[in-house]
């Protein structure tokens, strides 16, 4: 094993309480697991997820991201997906290291280095290698835990490097799209905004695109590239997630969640509800609160992860 892997290990794995931890490191949090889980429901964030040990499974629509041991997963649109972690053990458990973006501080660091041409269709989530040199600024971070009287001084010059690695890297466009406020995905985080806000609503592609600036037919292209999905698909998956998490809170008809979540027919509910998660609304509820499922999500809030919570 290398030092460096060696030490970020040791250093996640003494810090962390199992599952997510908060850290004192701004938007920082460690994440550590002793058993494989079942596909959780979440909503991916603007966030790396370093992986040290173990392995994770992001499903988004018909895709699946496998990233283990050695690489790092990036999200810079947020899409309701389905995370498992897939590889973990007592003796070697999943360990982690997740790191929320924050959008301005991208913009500052883009201001100094020089302009790139990205490709116009891009992917919001990805899968890449980590290298030394961002382990390396991972792991000056992680040990700021053992000094947090430095955190406030170093955590922002560590977060700079970091940054600068990333923009460097594979998955770098994604990190400047996050940072272009009229750039194509920052205008699609714009309509995905609204959908997630209005959820219940109808809508037309043409009205979300005018939002953006951008005609139907090159909004379509953009926001399929980006999510996955069309807007339609977005907006009935992030119905059925939101209606597992009511009926998870407030146990009741399934009916009455179908309505309250913007479906009209609370049979076509109950189809695409089951073809979503495996069994109809009531019964799956059921299973959950009977046999709560581990969490798989993180962030780096002190929001409780839930079985809707941020998927890294």
């Amino acid at each position: 094993m290398d030092n460096v892997g060696e030490e970020l290990r040791s250093l996640i794995d003494r810090h962390s309480r199992g599952g997510r931890t908060t850290t004192a490191i701004p938007r920082v949090g460690l994440l550590r697991a002793e058993r494989t889980t079942e596909p959780t429901a979440g909503m991916t964030e603007l966030v790396i997820c370093l992986v040290l040990q173990g392995a994770k499974a992001i499903t988004c629509g018909e895709n699946v991201l496998h990233y283990g041991g050695g690489s790092y997963f990036v999200a810079s649109v947020e899409v309701p997906v389905f995370g498992r972690i897939s590889e973990a053990s007592l003796q070697k458990p999943f360990l982690g290291v997740g790191f929320s973006f924050d959008a301005r501080n991208i913009a500052d660091l883009l201001i100094e280095m020089p302009d790139v041409h990205d490709p116009e269709f891009l992917c919001g989530l990805g899968v890449s290698p980590t290298d030394p040199q961002l382990e390396e600024a991972f792991l000056r971070m992680m040990r700021l835990l053992d000094r947090p009287n430095e955190i406030s001084v170093m955590a922002p010059m560590i977060e700079r490097e970091i940054l600068f690695r990333l923009l460097r890297g594979p998955q770098g466009a994604k990190l400047r799209q996050i940072a272009q406020i009229n750039g194509r995905q920052s205008q699609v985080r714009r309509a995905l905004a609204w959908i997630r806000e209005n959820f219940t609503e109808s809508f037309k592609v043409e009205d979300l695109a005018r939002m953006t600036g951008m005609s139907a037919s090159v909004f379509h292209r953009h926001f399929k590239a980006a999510t996955t999905m069309t807007p339609i698909q977005y907006q009935k998956r992030f119905r059925l997630h939101e209606a597992r998490r009511l009926l998870l809170e407030t146990p009741g008809d399934a009916a009455r969640v179908a309505f309250a979540v913007g479906y009209e027919s609370a049979s076509q509910f109950s189809r695409e509800y089951g073809r979503l998660f495996g069994l109809p609304p009531a019964r799956d509820a059921s299973r959950l609160r009977a046999k709560p499922i581990a969490p798989v999500t993180s962030d780096a809030s002190d929001d409780a992860v839930t079985s809707f919570g941020r998927a890294i």
